[in-house]
């Protein structure tokens, strides 16, 4: 199958990018038609410098690389390498009913915390439609808060199909593919992890700042020996997805017999997210001590994805009557 999907260079990747998402990639390139991409058109909303821009693409870029996405598999692009996909946004942003972005609720959420109401992000579905429909998507994996985005996409596709399809199917409809058990992750006060909270732990923080930022989780004020619940406990939860089961069955038990304090937890945790990241952190800094090497895969990529959007494009250009 083809699989779709891009993460937004808006900031260093946290822990919560990677089980929401890049474990996802890692895994569906195996078996799959995979192309993967930094959605630097949609950072715009958000990073106003250019230079900051280009290098949180690179970051971003790199970051992917050197957790594992392959070259040879998945095709890793940079979303402003494919022009054609701010030309497929306008053409499907003609069928696109103003309701349907009015409704979305990341845009409500995004002007409650304090972003300007700009076109660019009221848009934002119908560029991100573009970016799944350019690429004959079968499967889009993709967080939980981004489900509703995802049948927007298939929303517009089928008004597009029915408005300028003559009864063809100019546009495959996508699929979501999420993992529920890690749709949320965590973040240092309990909510779900963002940049937009400041509650992130970075993949590639130093490991005395992962130590420091894991003591900062926030936790309720039972004793040592006070039985806890595992299940409610934000503490836990993040821990679950970076212990070993065996250490993972002896936290939990003790956390319900209670006996376990929480800074015996975090240390472990820390130290946990630090050993799963280190392989990781060695090919990043081979990665880095080669910038042409990364020029090359996005070269090679941008080549790729152009030649799969063009048909596409094409298609929906006849099929609307401007080509």
């Amino acid at each position: 199958m083809r699989i779709l999907s891009g993460i937004q260079p808006s900031g260093a990747l946290h822990i919560g990018n990677y089980f929401g998402a890049l474990r996802q990639f890692i895994d569906l390139q195996r078996e799959n038609d995979a192309y993967y991409f930094v959605a630097n058109y949609h950072a715009l909303t958000s990073v106003r410098d250019a230079e900051q821009l280009r290098a949180l693409t690179f970051d971003v870029f790199v970051t992917m690389l050197s957790l594992g996405l392959d070259p040879e598999k998945a095709t890793l692009f940079v979303q402003s390498d494919v022009p054609e996909t701010t030309e497929l946004a306008w053409l499907l942003s003609t069928v696109t009913p103003m309701g349907w972005l009015e409704k979305c609720v990341s845009y409500k959420e995004k002007i409650q915390q304090g972003l300007p109401a700009e076109h660019g992000l009221f848009a934002y579905p119908v560029l991100q439609a573009a970016d799944i429909l350019l690429y004959d998507a079968d499967l889009v994996p993709v967080g939980q808060d981004q489900k509703q985005h995802l049948e927007i996409t298939r929303d517009i596709a089928e008004r597009f199909n029915r408005v300028h399809g003559g009864g063809q199917e100019v546009f495959r409809l996508p699929e979501a593919y999420i993992l529920e058990a890690v749709a949320v992750v965590p973040g240092l006060d309990g909510r779900k992890m963002s940049k937009s909270y400041n509650n992130t732990i970075e993949i590639f923080d130093e490991p005395a700042t992962i130590r420091k930022k894991v003591k900062r989780i926030v936790t309720d004020s039972r004793p040592v020996e006070a039985p806890k619940d595992p299940e409610t406990d934000s503490l836990f939860n993040l821990f679950r997805l970076f212990a070993a089961a065996d250490d993972l069955a002896e936290v939990e038990r003790r956390y319900r017999e209670g006996g376990i304090g929480y800074g015996e937890v975090k240390t472990r945790l820390g130290e946990a997210i630090i050993a799963r990241f280190a392989p990781a952190r060695e090919q990043r800094a081979d990665w880095l001590a080669h910038p042409e090497r990364v020029a090359a895969v996005r070269d090679a990529a941008a080549q790729r994805a152009r030649a799969t959007a063009r048909v596409v494009l094409d298609r929906a250009r006849a099929a609307c009557g401007v080509g």
